[in-house]
């Protein structure tokens, strides 16, 4: 009789030894390596088994061959004993496999089908569960109400929105079939609220410039509407050429034209990202380099004749002695302005071209540029105290005013806007008859400081020095009023008995008032967080100590960074002059090599000149020269502009939405 089956690799030696001992030698075993690996049913594990056949003589030794294979786990199968039935059952085994195979590859197909409309359906499908997930999270954070049969959220939620929101539910309760109608009721509490600024694709570029530095308290004066204008101005200020700002109008206004492209709108690259995020603000930063470019007069460093100059070298060589000798010996001719007919009058916008070939080209743009920074920077300073007034009128805090106001523009106008009013004043004064009389604005600005005048450098008008004294006085007198005034308003007004009040005052027992009770009132806000700027909704509980050090060092910032910042707008001046010699030294050492052959060898040494050229250009003065020049009027934003009045102490609204990959 036979035995047949298959078993395990490993276990063969062991299952020969044991068959051989347990029989006595009475069988013949055959062992054989499949030519296919299989998988095992019981572990999946890819297994190339062995199959066996063994003859043996005797009932018993049968009987022992059987329980062995058991012991071993063996696969045995029945093996006929004549011929023919072994061919049948080979007929059959054939037989069945196809049939399998059959049914295996209709199988295949069906799932194949069934996966391709998986597929059609499986981003609907994600989205949903995803979306379902989002909705349960935030459910998960509502509370039961005492019933255990309705949720309750508490929310922030703008009131021009609370319609919205209302009928919403209104019509989740009617389509859900609900018995009972969601509702909303406006609760009280202290807590400062969150800050909603609405944006569109044009404003979220200068918000996010605003909420890099602080997110603005509640109700707070935001300063992204006004960086619209100023940030690109003063970016131009420090970038001012017409080409260089024409290629980064044209490289933003391409972005703006194709902002709705998957490509550009899907890219993973992060720097690409930050620059099509910020497109709107790149195509301003052009727009605004190409007019300064123009005030520069200033074009890849050379400057463009729109207008004839103003100056007339002809009427200067007719009306003096050149003669050769004295142009042999003179390589530089002085245009004397004084000679009639050599300076006809201002030119008609920007700088005259003519000062592209002056020797002293640097000296008179130096001087332009240092004032102008001054001069912008004392504006644009006096702009941020200025916002500053609608915060105080905004809060109640109206003795801030006068307390802290007008101190800070007395101490600023009176110092520094002084300043302003002596550039003016000699450039209108002085013309190019008397302009070697024209005394030095820096030693009279030293001289007031130190109450005293200095005969060699002239006045510039009678009663200077008085009028710099009083000035002076004005604003160190302006420094303790704004040190000691509010601690000692806020001390006085403490300690004054709670009578005679005309109409509610909000106390720490008292009810808070909703929106929409008082005009200017804020959603869930008491009337002593709207009056304190919502900056701290605990302020009449603190100490005198503490408010007159949160004066003192307030006061100490300002009055230093008054002087500080206005010497840091000299980075204007600064930037503007690097930016301009760059594209000179660019232009000298790059692209004039390529006009020195005027042959046809010229020619062709153009093209590589040329593609130097623009490779250096857009790497060094558009890339990295505008980079520089973005931090620096980011600095000047931040530090500058926006100390003076924003304090940036609160926190954004995270309205529930689903995140814009899901929504897609």
């Amino acid at each position: 009789s036979f035995v047949a089956g298959v078993i395990h690799p490993w276990r063969v030696s062991a299952f020969e030894r044991l068959l051989w001992r347990a029989c006595r030698g009475y069988l013949v075993a055959s062992f054989v390596e499949m030519p296919e690996p299989m998988e095992d049913p019981a572990t999946g594990e890819t297994i190339t088994w062995v199959i066996f056949l063994i003859s043996y003589w005797g009932e018993q030794i049968g009987q022992k061959i059987r329980k062995i294979s058991d012991c071993f786990h063996c696969h045995v199968y029945p093996y006929p004993e004549s011929e023919a039935s072994r061919a049948d059952t080979m007929n059959g085994l054939h037989s069945q496999i196809q049939d399998l195979s059959v049914v295996l590859e209709e199988t295949e197909q069906y799932l194949a089908q069934v996966l391709d409309k998986v597929v059609l359906a499986l981003p609907t499908w994600r989205v949903q569960v995803q979306k379902m997930k989002a909705i349960y999270l935030v459910l998960n954070q509502c509370s039961f109400d005492v019933t255990e049969k309705c949720l309750i959220a508490e929310v922030w939620c703008p009131v021009r929105d609370l319609t919205q929101v209302q009928d919403a539910l209104r019509q989740g309760s009617y389509k859900s079939g609900s018995s009972v109608e969601c509702f909303v009721q406006r609760i009280p509490t202290s807590e400062s609220p969150p800050t909603l600024i609405r944006t569109n694709k044009f404003t979220a570029g200068f918000q996010s410039i605003v909420d890099a530095y602080g997110v603005a308290s509640y109700q707070e004066v935001n300063p992204a509407p006004y960086a619209i204008i100023t940030f690109p101005f003063i970016f131009a200020i420090m970038f001012g050429d017409v080409g260089h700002g024409l290629l980064m109008f044209l490289f933003a206004l391409w972005m703006v034209l194709y902002e709705n492209s998957p490509s550009l709108r899907q890219a993973s690259n992060e720097i690409w990202q930050t620059f099509f995020e910020g497109r709107y603000l790149i195509l301003l930063m052009g727009a605004f380099s190409i007019y300064t470019g123009f005030i520069y007069n200033e074009c890849f460093s050379k400057a463009t004749v729109i207008f004839p100059s103003a100056w007339s070298v002809a009427t200067m060589a007719n009306h003096s002695s050149w003669s050769s000798a004295y142009l042999a010996t003179h390589p530089s001719l002085t245009l004397d302005p004084n000679v009639t007919g050599v300076f006809q009058g201002p030119y008609p916008f920007g700088i005259d071209p003519i000062w592209s070939l002056a020797t002293n080209h640097l000296n008179f743009l130096n001087s332009f540029k240092m004032k102008m920074s001054v001069v912008l920077g004392i504006v644009h300073m006096g702009f941020g105290v200025l916002l500053g007034v609608f915060n105080h009128l905004h809060f109640q805090q109206r003795h801030r005013l006068v307390l802290e106001f007008l101190p800070e523009m007395v101490f600023l106008l009176a110092l520094f806007g002084y300043l302003v009013f002596l550039i003016f004043y000699k450039w209108i004064k002085f013309s190019a008859a008397n302009s070697r009389l024209a005394p030095s604005i820096l030693i009279h600005f030293i001289d007031m400081f130190l109450f005293t005048s200095n005969a060699g450098n002239l006045p510039l008008y009678r009663g200077q020095v008085p009028v710099q004294t009083v000035l002076v006085v004005l604003a160190l007198a302006s420094v303790p009023v704004l040190l000691l005034g509010t601690p000692l308003y806020l001390c006085c007004r403490r300690r004054a008995p709670r009578t005679g009040h005309h109409g509610p005052v909000a106390t720490g027992d008292e009810e808070p008032l909703l929106e929409g009770q008082e005009a200017g009132n804020s959603v869930n806000a008491t009337k002593e967080d709207v009056e304190s700027g919502g900056h701290s909704p605990d302020a009449q509980h603190v100490d005198f100590a503490e408010i007159f050090m949160h004066q003192a060092i307030h006061t100490i910032e300002y009055c230093l960074g008054c002087v500080s910042n206005t010497a840091s707008y000299l980075r204007l001046w600064a930037l503007s002059l690097a930016h301009a010699q760059l594209s000179e030294v660019l232009w000298t050492m790059v692209m004039r090599n390529g006009f020195v052959r005027l042959s046809y060898a010229g020619g062709v040494v153009l093209v590589p000149v040329f593609a130097a050229f623009a490779v250096l250009t857009v790497a060094i003065l558009l890339v990295m020269e505008g980079l520089s020049a973005f931090l620096h009027a980011l600095r000047l934003h931040w530090v500058e502009f926006q100390n003076k009045f924003y304090v940036g102490a609160g926190y954004k609204l995270c309205p529930f939405a689903f995140a814009p990959d899901v929504g897609e």
